[in-house]
């Protein structure tokens, strides 16, 4: 339990700042602005902010068409979760 009271403020910080940035991007691609990478995204959600880029996903309507996040972002998720559970 000790390991998941250590990590879980950065898992809380990543999918906060992973759930912003969706938005940020979201509003970017509206006015056809200069976009966030998607690699950023990936990145961000193998980085423990997967849950907050499926939020972002659904609150904003972004990045939904895309096959790759619409199954991607749920199976990094699972394996964070089965990740967690193990370490707790």
């Amino acid at each position: 339990m000790n390991e998941l009271n250590t990590i879980l403020p950065y898992i809380i910080g990543v999918n906060i700042i992973t759930y912003t940035l969706m938005g940020v991007d979201k509003q970017k691609a509206r006015k056809h602005k200069y976009r966030i990478p998607e690699r950023t995204f990936w990145l961000l959600a193998i980085a423990g902010g997967a849950l907050g880029a499926l939020i972002g996903m659904k609150v904003y309507r972004h990045k939904t068409k895309h096959r790759s996040f619409t199954v991607g972002m749920p199976a990094i998720l699972f394996v964070h979760l089965i990740l967690l559970i193990f370490l707790s």
